[in-house]
């Protein structure tokens, strides 16, 4: 599995797409995961790069964090109001595990209030989850084509043109 430093390394390309778009959506993405019945289920997350991780955190006993403890797959996508796609936009692909580090947690709530104000300090988050990337696309639009750009693990990152 990657993590997200690993990843960064890996794909430079696909990262700095995720993270300008990230940035630009007010750090709203959109999580797809597996609901119990097998269909899709679509949710606005704000993931957060912290030590070297990509972090799945929010609301306690929301039905996404319900999915991702019954099945861990899931693909994160830069919430793109842009049809044109001029900033471009970036999916990530992978799996969360549950981290259960009281101390990691409270460095988590720390730099959260400091980055954001909001305060989440003395919390405890049940689940914790740090996404290990099995995957990733961005598409940037450049001149009068699509540059796509594909990554997996243990592959370097390639870019695929559209006309």
């Amino acid at each position: 599995m990657t993590t997200w430093t690993e990843f960064a390394e890996a794909a430079p390309r696909i990262s700095a797409i995720f993270l300008r778009r990230h940035a630009a959506a007010n750090s709203l993405c959109m999580l797809a995961t597996t609901r119990s019945d097998g269909y899709p289920r679509i949710s606005p997350l704000e993931p957060r790069v912290f030590e070297g991780e990509l972090w799945l955190v929010g609301m306690q006993g929301t039905t996404k964090f319900l999915d991702l403890q019954r099945d861990p797959r899931f693909c994160l996508h830069t919430a793109t109001a842009d049809a044109q796609v001029s900033e471009g936009d970036a999916k990530l692909f992978g799996v969360v595990r549950d981290v259960h580090d009281a101390e990691l947690q409270r460095r988590w709530a720390e730099s959260l209030y400091e980055d954001t104000g909001f305060d989440l300090r003395g919390e405890h988050f049940d689940p914790f989850f740090a996404a290990e990337i099995t995957g990733a696309s961005s598409v940037e639009v450049t001149g009068d084509h699509l540059e796509i750009a594909i990554w997996k693990p243990g592959d370097p990152e390639r870019v695929v043109m559209k006309h």
